[in-house]
């Protein structure tokens, strides 16, 4: 018998609906840093509504609501940068924040200075035409039950499900001393299933997970039904698996979630503080040929409805579509707001944070390679003995020589140009520059991967990626056989 509802998790926070932060008091804040000798001083105000589901073992584990409210105050004077946040919205709390970070900003005392005048900044209002907040509990819960149910009647090998349900709406502030004022409210929604597989091989897993920068229209696009089904055939396929081969071979990368080794493998060296650190393979490279012709590979902050889409990024910078590698040529690396000003060009809008607590970086938004000419069966047919790697998982890499680990979540062998026995998960081991050289075909079938959460410098936030199919001329593969 099924178990419902047992020890179910309930967390309820204020949801009242009020302004960030008052735009006079805005003002004052960042008049006093700069009066008293800052060259530069920024709020950062946030206001966060989370809501979940998680649905495990016949039973909801966890029903959560929350909500995360604070400012975060940066002031920078002679290279030192002092930060300081907190919770307490008040006047008081605000005045007290701003007199930590200048402070420990060691600013001296600085001159009269005219008030600060906000330019015309961008307000941008959520795009959600269904927000989940009107959306009620039951609803929610009913999508994790039936991606349970429909995942099981899949096959009676499937022995467990588990289905989570996700969204959020992010309202932010930023205003600083050059006159940036922006607000942005962002609203994301999510939505996974796993299943796990049980025959003679052992246990195999599936799974199918879909995120957008929308609300709860999002299931007006996919249906939780299909996606259970896909997740649970995968399971099912990979019980009838053979072990991955182990050695140098032609990989043929599917669309979508292969997006992850270039966010992985190259983004990260394409981040301008890394750049600056030495911590990149692609250091003092711009305007030289550090790819095939073939790949041209963008970030995009501006991508209609993705998961790493926003108006504005974190310090109030205007989201914008990056054409990093262009035809093979490195054309530009990703800026943020502070690195951009000592290197005297615009920021790129790649300023991030995970959150008011936190300090803004340089961080990818949706990065992916641009589509090419190839049919997908064509590049599949020039491999005589190869993998076809249709899901790729978690890895690892190291930006400084760009040397990468992923996992091979779902994989095919190629044989005689064609797709053949399922393989059990292996790993993808390679080097990203030389990944870039050996693309040497690239398919017209672009798609983004799944949605993702990426980490740096212990910071998480909300990315895409995405390749269409792709063949690299060799990559080692790290399996049993």
């Amino acid at each position: 018998m099924r178990r419902y509802a047992k020890n179910v998790s309930i967390i309820e926070t204020d949801t009242a609906d009020n302004p960030l932060v008052d735009r006079g008091l805005v003002a004052e804040l960042l008049d006093g840093a700069m009066t008293a000798g800052a060259e530069f001083a920024e709020v950062f105000a946030e206001d966060v509504e989370r809501n979940s589901v998680y649905f495990d073992d016949g039973r909801i584990e966890t029903l959560s609501s929350t909500r995360d409210r604070g400012v975060g105050i940066r002031v920078v004077s002679d290279g030192a940068t002092g930060f300081a946040h907190t919770a307490d919205l008040s006047a008081k709390g605000l005045r007290s924040a701003a007199q930590a970070a200048t402070d420990a900003a060691r600013s001296t005392a600085g001159q009269m200075r005219a008030p600060i005048a906000f330019d015309a900044g961008g307000d941008y209002v959520s795009a959600a035409s269904k927000p989940p907040g009107a959306v009620g509990k039951s609803a929610k819960v009913d999508l994790v039950k039936l991606a349970d149910s429909q995942a099981r009647s899949v096959g009676t090998a499937i022995s467990q499900v588990s289905a989570r349900y996700g969204d959020n709406r992010r309202r932010i502030l930023v205003a600083n001393s050059d006159g940036v004022f922006g607000t942005d409210d962002q609203t994301r929604t999510s939505f996974g299933v796993s299943c796990v597989a049980e025959g003679d091989t052992g246990l195999q897993t599936g799974s199918e997970t879909v995120g957008l920068t929308v609300g709860y229209e999002i299931f007006d696009r996919y249906d939780v039904a299909e996606m259970a089904t896909r997740a649970a055939e995968r399971a099912l396929t990979k019980l009838q698996a053979r072990p991955a081969p182990s050695g140098t071979l032609p990989v043929v990368i599917g669309p979508g979630s292969g997006g992850v080794l270039f966010h992985e493998a190259c983004g990260h060296g394409l981040e301008a503080d890394l750049v600056r650190k030495g911590a990149s393979a692609f250091a003092g490279k711009v305007g030289e040929l550090v790819a095939s012709p073939l790949v041209t590979l963008i970030d995009d902050g501006t991508m209609n409805d993705e998961w790493g889409r926003y108006n504005i990024d974190d310090e109030g910078n205007p989201a914008r579509c990056n054409v990093l590698i262009e035809d093979g040529v490195l054309v530009d690396y990703m800026w943020d707001g502070l690195r951009s000003r000592d290197a005297g060009r615009a920021s790129s809008g790649n300023g991030r944070r995970e959150s008011y607590r936190c300090l803004p970086m340089v961080r990818m938004t949706n990065t992916y390679l641009a589509g090419g000419d190839s049919a997908p069966a064509d590049i599949i047919a020039g491999v005589d003995h190869g993998v076809y790697v249709a899901r790729l998982g978690g890895g690892q890499v190291n930006t400084a020589s760009g040397d990468f680990v992923f996992g091979m979540v779902e994989a095919y062998m190629i044989e005689n140009g064609e797709l053949g026995a399922p393989l059990r998960e292996g790993q993808l081991i390679g080097n990203g520059p030389s990944v870039l050289h050996n693309i040497e075909a690239i398919g017209n079938d672009f798609a983004m991967g799944p949605p993702g959460t990426c980490g740096k410098d212990g910071q998480g936030v909300p990315v895409g990626d995405g390749v269409p199919t792709l063949r690299v001329a060799e990559l080692t593969i790290g399996g049993t056989a």
